[in-house]
């Protein structure tokens, strides 16, 4: 096929040797898969700023450190170079998970290189070394569901330990494998130490798979695990070959209102009396 215009930089320096097709059109990037030397692999090409949104980027973005103070500075500003910057880093950032991701042990693509806004990695085949196809293109039986849900759920689990949550996970961008899912799309993944939204987003990423499973096997729906995995995560106790139950025990003590109010009452009499000492002394 043509060469597409964002690839051409990387064909002329020999990174790609031919773009043999485009694998699939999407509102942040389009992607091909290309042939280099010997291997076959898939270009991710992110789409310029101005044709695509990031829905909620703050949110997502807290928590991310950049290392250069310059950089910051500029990117909590609106000027052009700040914006670039900010877009930059955000782009970048899909690259870092995949190779901190890939280190922990992770089931996602292993990336080549990130230049110029184009990603190559890994192309995730099938069994018959065709293109693995996405979680919404397949249906499963009740055991197939019960069985590639464990999967992802260990899967979410090594991203946590390795201090990270997708925060979009869904069936639009788990493939599945000869071996099983493998998780995609990484842009918008958080600290999850750093980002105050980072216990929410593991949540809906866990029950939206929990919703996709268990169309296939209901039994699926009545399981916590994002509760419960959480909940050792804070406490320390989570490790990536943690086995979970699927249980989580909500307290049934309820905050008494009228208790805490007076606790605070008496904490700010107790300054007032202080105060008024000192004053006097």
């Amino acid at each position: 096929m043509r060469v597409p215009k964002r690839l051409q930089p990387l064909v002329d320096d020999g990174m790609i040797d031919e773009v043999i097709s485009q694998l699939m059109s999407g509102k942040e990037a389009d992607v091909y898969v290309v042939r280099c030397g010997d291997d076959v692999r898939c270009a991710k090409v992110f789409k310029e700023a101005s044709q695509r949104s990031f829905k909620q980027a703050v949110q997502y973005q807290e928590g991310r450190k950049v290392r250069n103070s310059r950089r910051a500075r500029a990117m909590s500003k609106k000027t052009q170079y700040g914006q670039k910057e900010q877009e930059s880093a955000w782009l970048n950032a899909e690259v870092e998970a995949l190779y901190q991701l890939a280190a922990a042990g992770v089931r996602v693509p292993k990336p080549y290189g990130f230049i110029d806004g184009v990603l190559l990695m890994e192309l995730i085949t099938d069994a018959e070394g065709f293109v693995a196809p996405r979680l919404d293109d397949v249906t499963l039986s009740a055991e197939e569901a019960k069985i590639w849900h464990q999967q992802v759920i260990e899967e979410i689990v090594r991203m946590l330990c390795a201090g990270l949550v997708h925060g979009d996970l869904s069936e639009f961008n788990v493939l599945l494998d000869a071996h099983g899912p493998v998780i995609i799309d990484l842009p918008q993944a958080v600290n999850a130490a750093g980002n105050n939204s980072a216990s929410m987003m593991l949540e809906r990423d866990v029950n939206t798979m929990r919703a996709y499973f268990g169309r296939f096997a209901p039994e699926l729906l009545k399981t916590e695990f994002a509760r419960e995995m959480w909940s050792l995560y804070e406490t320390g106790k989570l490790h990536a070959d943690s086995q979970l139950t699927g249980t989580y025990a909500y307290s049934d003590t309820n905050t008494d209102v009228n208790e805490l109010m007076a606790v605070i009452d008496a904490a700010s009499e107790e300054e007032r009396e202080r105060l008024e000492r000192l004053r006097a002394e």
